[in-house]
């Protein structure tokens, strides 16, 4: 028992540090790309299988002192990595200082909800009560379906303004406002099948902002999906974003990624948009089925003129996915302090390697499923 226990040690540290390696690559295949996810998971197994192996079976030979210094630097490697999704980290986006009950304020602010509804969830219900609780001026919901579409229309009096695109291949987007929206449009940027929206929205105040909703094709194993047309549209929206005409931005939606992922990272560097989470936590939220497996799937990016009023994670509506709320105080005139990550010597290079590779698997149609 004791010999299966230490070889089970050995195996799990080894184990982590591969897909630690693997992680440094990037190949958009759907088994090197899924290492990018569960940073917390990896740390958590190298440490307890490194603290046990140490404390009961070490006998301090070479090839024992190599695995647990490359268990060590696994765990290293991946807090550093986590570190800046914790309250640990420099806040990056700043609280709004704004008072609320400021007529410029009330002007000035938006609450946005952002949900995966999950095509199969029937509890409709759930959902629209959590916003009609929560009370936002923009939800965006995706995954929805022609059945979601008309659970929605219970809405309609208070969210005048819509985009709604349904489908039943679990990429439906819908988009409802209490707020004007100006020129809005849906755009199939990589794919026939998946839609986004982008939109200008009008804030009470007058002004203008933009919102870009996202749910790309993830990578996943079931059905041999690699991330490569997830991560071109990423590149597609983060160059549009960056090399456009300055203008307050928002990307929300169902990113099929984490934020602390390589293709994440490249995405705010092309864009310069801000993570409202640095410095704050994580907010994960898939699978709200399972506590253990969580990671943050589900985001809010917004550019420099946008400070923080309040970001929080809501109830349980059925779904795989917790909906996420953000308040947003637009602030154009706002101190300095929000630095917007710049590129990198070799972004630009890697975004078009990702461009020539999904333009090369539509080609040939690697760029779907494999197993539907």
């Amino acid at each position: 028992m004791l010999d299966a226990l230490r070889w089970l040690l050995l195996a799990a540290g080894a184990l982590m540090v591969g897909g630690t390696l693997l992680g440094f690559s990037r190949s958009p295949r759907w088994f090197i790309r899924l290492w990018d996810f569960p940073r917390v998971q990896i740390a958590v197994v190298a440490t307890v299988s490194g603290a046990l192996y140490a404390a009961f079976f070490f006998l301090g030979s070479a090839i024992e002192w190599v695995w647990l210094a490359a268990v060590g630097l696994c765990v290293g490697w991946q807090a550093y990595r986590i570190f800046p999704y914790t309250p640990l980290a420099r806040r990056q986006v700043k609280r709004s200082g704004r008072l609320p009950h400021d007529r410029d304020s009330r002007g000035r602010r938006f609450r946005l909800l952002i949900s995966n509804v999950r095509m199969e969830n029937r509890a409709t219900e759930r959902l629209l009560r959590v916003i009609r609780e929560n009370d936002p001026d923009l939800v965006l919901a995706v995954e929805t379906d022609e059945r979601w579409a008309r659970a929605f229309d219970s809405l309609a009096s208070v969210y005048p303004h819509a985009v709604r695109h349904p489908r039943g291949n679990y990429y439906g987007m819908v988009l409802l406002s209490k707020l004007p929206l100006v020129d809005p449009r849906v755009e199939f940027l990589v794919q026939d099948d998946i839609p986004s929206i982008h939109t200008g929205v009008e804030l009470p105040g007058g002004d203008r902002i933009f919102l870009h909703g996202l749910h790309p094709r993830p990578p996943e194993p079931v059905r041999g999906q690699d991330s490569t047309p997830r991560d071109a549209e990423l590149v597609i929206v983060g160059r549009r974003i960056g090399e456009g005409e300055r203008r307050p931005t928002v990307v929300a939606g169902d990113l099929n990624d984490v934020a602390w992922s390589p293709v994440s990272e490249l995405f705010l560097r092309l864009s310069g948009l801000l993570d409202p989470r640095v410095g704050r936590g994580m907010f994960n939220s898939f699978n709200a089925n399972n506590p253990f497996f969580r990671y943050p799937l589900d985001h809010v990016f917004h550019s420099d003129d946008f400070r923080l009023v309040s970001l929080r994670r809501l109830p349980h509506i059925g779904s795989d996915h917790f909906p996420l709320l953000i308040e947003l105080s637009y602030e154009p005139e706002g101190e300095a302090g929000q630095p917007e990550p710049g590129k990198r010597p070799g972004d630009e290079e890697e975004a078009r390697e990702k461009l020539v590779e999904q333009a090369e698997a539509a080609r040939t149609g690697d760029d779907r499923p494999s197993r539907e």
